[in-house]
């Protein structure tokens, strides 16, 4: 599954940018190629968010890397541990230690557990932002207390 272009600001917030904007799986796919530009070499913030699960089954998420948009490694930058509930869970990636890429992508894997003959479907979104991007910039002076009447 191609979402080629599919990248997205998230609404409210200047430096959250969407790795899979929300979307609806039914088996295992790759998201499009989003380019890191001023987070490059950054620690980041990754979130997922699920919004729809099927009973019984478990989705595992990952987020690979690439200097070049066609080497994506033989191992995941950072994954989730496989989630069977809806939630919002994040984790922290390091690439401080590869400056060299300038691309990630989502991968996903849909694990079916129910002997039944459902499909499997999965909605959820991942997106990053550096980490500390939430945090309110420090005041540059606080106000003066004035002792009066002593």
């Amino acid at each position: 599954m191609s979402l080629a272009g599919l990248v997205a600001v998230r609404a409210g917030d200047g430096g959250t940018h969407y790795l899979l904007p929300e979307c609806l799986v039914f088996r295992d796919g790759t998201g499009a190629s989003v380019e890191l530009g001023a987070s490059r070499g950054k620690l980041l913030v990754i979130t997922l968010e699920i919004s729809r699960v099927t009973e019984q089954d478990g989705l595992l998420v990952s987020i690979w890397g690439s200097a070049d948009k066609s080497n994506w490694g033989t191992a995941p930058l950072v994954a989730f541990p496989t989630k069977s509930y809806c939630g919002i869970y994040s984790t922290l990636l390091n690439l401080a230690s590869n400056d060299n890429l300038e691309h990630l992508r989502v991968h996903w894997h849909v694990r079916h557990r129910a002997k039944n003959e459902a499909t499997p479907a999965f909605g959820f979104s991942v997106f990053a932002e550096e980490s500390g991007s939430r945090v309110a910039s420090p005041r540059t002076a606080y106000p003066q207390l004035v002792l009066r009447g002593a």
